[in-house]
């Protein structure tokens, strides 16, 4: 009988207690913690920066590129994130994040990499925005306390759903911490649990929604939360085919019975 998949608690706990003891080796280590640091930093700033300035209606960034050059700039801003991360989980993408590290390391070190390269991403987005200066819509009173609560809301599904996915891959920790206890990294199985079970792609939509919940209005949020919610309908659809690849009937048995991305109510919508 085959033994059930570990959950994704159990994996990451095993990770983590791993780097308490890792095999010798002085300039490994040092490389991984190097690597580590500097992505969980970049990561962390780019989620900050994500939250407050979306908090914001996009309205505190520091970005101060005179109009009109100023909605060219922001433009290429949001086109860089889709663009650029769909790229880089391509065949000729993974190419590209191997050159950020020496061969040998390269292969182990690849979640790292990548999560470094989306968090510099997003950080250029959400720091380097220049506001337009024009404000739609500041709500106040009991509907700034409720799309305060929704937006906290969207947050937190979007941590859940990273976390049902594997937390160790969506933050960048499976590289950095493989190469430390100098193991091959452990890629957690097609996720199917948690909030994989009611939807496809919980990732996705959580994110969109964190786009829509926000209590400040203004043009620069609408072209964002517009862009980036195409982007975030469309895209799933390149991870599904990479996941039709890698797990065949698998994920085709899954896919048949899991809504893409609209929890199924019985006797209202079907997929």
């Amino acid at each position: 009988m085959q033994e059930p998949s570990p959950t994704p608690f159990d994996r990451l706990c095993t990770l983590i207690t791993g780097n308490f003891s890792p095999p010798p080796g002085a300039r490994r280590i040092l490389v991984s913690l190097i690597y580590g640091c500097v992505c969980h930093a970049i990561f962390a700033v780019a989620v900050i920066a994500m939250i407050v300035v979306m908090y914001t209606g996009m309205t505190i960034s520091v970005g101060r590129v005179p109009a009109p050059w100023s909605w060219a700039v922001n433009m290429c801003l949001i086109l860089q994130f889709p663009i650029g991360h769909s790229l880089l989980l391509s065949k000729r993408g993974r190419k590209f994040i191997f050159i950020f590290a020496k061969r040998e390391h390269a292969p182990t070190l690849q979640t790292t990499i990548f999560a470094t390269l989306a968090s510099v991403q997003l950080s250029l987005l959400f720091l380097f925005w220049t506001p337009s200066g024009v404000v739609w819509w500041i709500a106040e009173g009991e509907a700034r306390w409720i799309l305060t609560g929704l937006y906290a809301c969207s947050w937190g599904l979007l941590i859940k759903a990273s976390y049902d996915a594997g937390a160790e891959v969506q933050s960048g920790a499976l590289g950095w911490m493989s190469l430390l206890q100098k193991i091959a990294p452990n890629y957690p199985d097609m996720p199917k649990t948690g909030l994989f079970a009611i939807m496809r792609q919980p990732i996705y939509l959580s994110f969109a929604s964190t786009l829509w919940t926000v209590p400040v209005w203004t043009p620069d949020q609408l072209i964002l939360s517009t862009l980036l919610t195409i982007y975030c309908l469309l895209a799933p659809r390149l991870k599904e085919k990479r996941f039709q690849t890698r797990f065949g009937a698998e994920f085709e048995q899954y896919r048949t019975k899991t809504p893409y991305m609209v929890p199924r109510i019985k006797g209202i919508n079907s997929n």
